[in-house]
């Protein structure tokens, strides 16, 4: 997800929304929902209590008997010690058929700040919530099904993760995760998984999250070749991400343009939109900011764009819609919480901590370095021209990081297949024949565009299909290293 909402970005001045958006955690700072509070340092907070950690290794429960009730699927839940006081949480699933060779798929829900966990119960995971909250049911389209999954709470302190909370950027982000990951796959249980394929998927602030950590995975790969540097090379092969904020100066204008014309109707009267575009174009408004920030921007200049364009921009034009999901109300309470489930069942899966779907201090710590504001598009267009995979999906339904606004970033790209791509016309993606959305492709690079699906794109459902169905179908595609194509 992206921002500190749920899965996603939040930003709506108090006065435009009734309640606090049910589908995410939206910290509010000096009255905007993803605004910027005062701290001028980063936040580095240490958990009271101590863990007894085992740095450099994992400490696992195995086979829970929670959420994957299939029978002989394996599963394990636990942490990764990086430090004496940095506790990676996980949750793994082995795949329903042939999980010895099944690629390894990764999940990272964004924020920043936010819990993997959104994505395990509430979109692709074995099991889904049920509407009460209360319990789960088994996830027919879950994406472990020909993959094995690996639900990852990051950075430290989101989630059931723990510790010390002193990362602040995507690229210090990448960092304790390519560590965490040479130690599970050191683990004498998930050491077979080394040598399979690796997929990272990941959605909202994931658009910063995706591209940084593949860039790095691949630069640690090089110089693990060329003798720098030690450690296990990973076999990355494939890159996806949802409803992802890769590159703001390409896609902020898609607030503008979505507020005034989307397949739902306006969301905000003529003079609102008005009074964005000036905020937008003026000689020291949002594209102004993004740009310096851009161009060598220090922290300060980057997290005062953040602010400045939250402020005058997205949470504006909003309007009086849920921001993952604009058909509904101001307060959507779909997909379910899950935050009273993950508590009845957090002492059988090995957890240490309780669960809060968005951590402020880590949300805080990307807020005072301007991370929001730094484009990834270089990092994501690195690694299209390196041979990854690359899928790119949006649901058309979502506000916070919507389609047009990641339209207008693909068609800013700058890779081997851009020209091929941009010369393409979209084509109706199609379901077990039924109409899901458009599609585009070119190369290894795809993109789909799913209707009526909101920002947790696999938790909603197209009409002749079930929920998540639309989404198990590209994501097997994208898995099977095929380009996108109907059914």
């Amino acid at each position: 997800m992206l921002f500190p909402w749920v899965s996603g970005l939040a930003l709506l001045p108090i006065s435009a929304l009734a309640v606090t958006p049910s589908a995410g955690q939206v910290p509010i700072r000096n009255g905007v929902v993803g605004g910027v509070g005062n701290k001028t340092v980063k936040v580095e907070t240490d958990t009271v209590k101590q863990f007894a950690t085992t740095p450099g290794k994992l400490r696992v429960t195995e086979n829970s008997g929670v959420c994957e009730t299939t029978k002989n699927v394996y599963q394990a839940s636990g942490y990764g010690d990086l430090t004496s006081k940095e506790s990676v949480w996980f949750w793994y699933f082995d795949a329903r058929q042939n999980a010895s060779t099944a690629p390894l798929s990764l999940w990272f829900n964004g924020g920043p700040g936010s819990s993997s966990m959104i994505g395990l119960l509430q979109e692709l995971g074995p099991c889904r919530i049920t509407n009460n909250s209360e319990s789960v049911t088994l996830n027919p389209h879950s994406w472990n099904t020909n993959s094995n999954m690996l639900f990852i709470d990051q950075p430290i302190g989101v989630g059931f993760s723990h510790g010390t909370e002193s990362v602040g950027t995507s690229e210090e982000a990448a960092s304790d995760i390519w560590k965490f990951l040479q130690i599970f796959l050191a683990d004498s249980r998930f050491s077979h998984l080394a040598a399979n394929d690796l997929a990272i998927w990941t959605e909202s602030y994931g658009g910063h999250y995706g591209p940084a950590f593949a860039s790095y995975f691949l630069s640690q790969n090089a110089a693990i070749a060329a003798g720098t540097a030690t450690g296990l090379t990973l076999n990355l092969k494939t890159l996806g991400i949802g409803n992802g904020l890769t590159d703001p100066i390409s896609q902020y204008p898609g607030y503008i343009s979505y507020a005034n014309s989307n397949p739902y109707g306006t969301l905000v009267s003529a003079s609102t939109i008005k009074s964005a575009n000036s905020s937008w174009s003026s000689s020291k408004g949002c594209k102004a900011q993004i740009t310096s920030c851009g161009n060598g921007g220090s922290n300060s200049v980057c997290s005062a764009a953040q602010n400045y364009c939250n402020n005058n921009i997205l949470s504006p034009l909003a309007g009086n819609h849920d921001v993952y999901y604009v058909p509904s109300g101001s307060d959507d309470p779909y997909p379910p919480d899950i935050t009273s489930y993950l508590a009845s069942i957090a002492d059988t899966i090995g957890a240490e901590v309780d669960w809060q779907m968005t951590n402020d201090d880590v949300y805080n710590n990307f807020a005072e370095t301007g991370d929001w504001m730094r484009s990834q598009l270089p990092a994501l267009e690195s690694v299209v021209d390196a041979g990854i995979r690359v899928l790119i999906y949006n649901g058309d339904a979502d506000f916070i990081v919507n389609y047009q606004g990641v339209e207008d970033m693909l068609a800013s790209m700058k890779t081997d297949f851009s020209t091929e791509f941009n010369k393409q016309a979209f084509t109706t993606y199609t379901v077990n024949g039924h109409k899901a959305g458009q599609f585009k492709t070119a190369g290894t690079f795809s993109y789909v565009r799913i209707a009526a699906a909101g920002h947790e794109v696999p938790a909603y459902k197209n009409t002749g299909l079930a929920v998540g169905q639309a989404a198990f179908q590209f994501f097997t595609q994208t898995m099977a290293n095929q380009s996108l194509f109907s059914t």
